[in-house]
């Protein structure tokens, strides 16, 4: 790889939307063989089991969706219709080409929502993490769920200890929260943070 191309240093390094634009703008086009294939990125698998076992029912939003990954694990599931959220564009258009959206929204989610809302699951596979999403982004995320509406969100573990989410999630009307700690890589992974831990954060819509 080049020197100076996108990695997961220079996401977690990331500081304002605007920033996150740039480099996934540079980035979708080999996203899902410089990232997701050569640290086998494990979260969408995560999503995809976690929304079987809780019984996850469309339609839903994936947060962040980027190329499309966790689109690509849910429609092997059957699990649908899902529409994507992303900040950048051009990852967007990457998720689109695979076809397993029902629609595509660029929007920023730290900021209120302008979506059709209702929606029954929302799952996210890396956007809260180093650089990219606080809690500040899930009043709005809860404005878009139907009452009851089951939440899988991956939270960089230590992303979620030094930007207070369990304090932001005793304060929302949500209802069934657990935690499950799982590897966000898996075997061949390299660099200082192949050993991360995910926090998979499920709960529901009170």
């Amino acid at each position: 790889m080049p020197r100076n191309s996108p990695d997961l240093s220079s996401a977690y390094a990331l500081d304002g939307a605007d920033a996150s634009r740039r480099l996934y703008a540079e980035w979708a086009e080999t996203y899902d063989i410089t990232f997701a294939a050569d640290m086998a990125f494990l979260i969408p698998g995560h999503v995809r089991d976690l929304c079987a076992r809780h019984g996850a029912r469309g339609p839903v939003l994936d947060i962040g969706a980027g190329t499309g990954l966790v689109g690509e694990a849910l429609a092997a599931e059957g699990i649908g219709p899902v529409d994507a959220i992303d900040l950048s564009p051009e990852m967007l258009e990457v998720a689109r080409a695979k076809g397993v959206y029902r629609a595509l929204h660029a929007a920023d989610v730290t900021r209120p929502l302008d979506l059709p809302g209702g929606y029954a699951t929302l799952v996210s596979s890396g956007t809260f993490t180093h650089g990219h999403v606080g809690p500040d982004a899930l009043p709005h995320l809860l404005e878009a769920a139907a009452p009851g509406a089951l939440f899988i969100l991956s939270i960089n573990a230590e992303h979620f200890a030094a930007h207070g989410f369990d304090t932001a999630l005793d304060a929302l009307p949500v209802t069934d929260l657990m935690f499950e700690d799982r590897p966000i890589y898996g075997a061949g992974a390299k660099g200082d943070h192949a050993g991360d831990l995910t926090r998979m954060t499920i709960f529901r819509r009170a």
